[in-house]
């Protein structure tokens, strides 16, 4: 067999090995929309999650997705659904975010927790601030593995208008930086 053969042979099995190993795997996690729901699981503590719970809202200011008006939130998550953020923009105009309507944590999380949300389009299914699909239903769950990352800061807004205002995900228009 000549030598060319032999590397083609050799990528060729490296390359399936790759693609077998970029599956992503699912992790257990645990999804409630209030804190008795999650003190009712087997296994959670009151502690455990009022602490999840707290985290979760301490995060919702800074990585729900951000709107610079109350009808483009609530075209994306629901008449209603929507409120006005704890801050304006640099130039003084109001900043709208979804309403928090649960909190996820797991064990691979290492504990962590982060504020959950429900879009207009998908009502039953909960979503991350960064728009991943966790899953229906509460309690504890098998989810894929990049919900599990930490959301990202949300340092822009989303503005609409004219012709095809409705977007399919949370696109964001830049619009300035939240600091620290």
């Amino acid at each position: 067999m000549k030598r060319s053969r032999k590397v083609a042979l050799v990528l060729m099995g490296a390359g399936a090995l790759t693609l077998t190993a970029c599956g992503e795997r699912d992790t257990e996690v645990g999804v409630f929309e209030t804190l008795d729901q999650c003190m009712t699981t087997t296994g959670m503590t009151q502690e455990l999650c009022a602490d999840a719970m707290a985290t979760a809202r301490g995060q919702h200011a800074q990585v729900a997705p951000k709107y610079t008006s109350t009808a483009d939130c609530e075209a994306d998550f629901g008449p209603g659904q929507c409120e006005q953020a704890p801050y304006q923009t640099s130039s003084g105009g109001s900043v709208f975010m979804p309403l928090m309507m649960g909190f996820m944590m797991g064990q691979m999380m290492g504990g962590m927790s982060q504020p959950l949300y429900r879009s207009s389009d998908d009502p039953r299914t909960w979503r991350t601030a960064d728009n991943r699909t966790v899953g229906k239903g509460t309690g504890l769950m098998r989810a894929p593995a990049s919900v599990a990352k930490a959301p990202s800061v949300k340092t822009s807004t989303v503005s609409r208008g004219g012709f095809g205002t409705r977007a399919p995900q949370m696109a964001r228009t830049p619009t300035r930086s939240l600091g620290g």
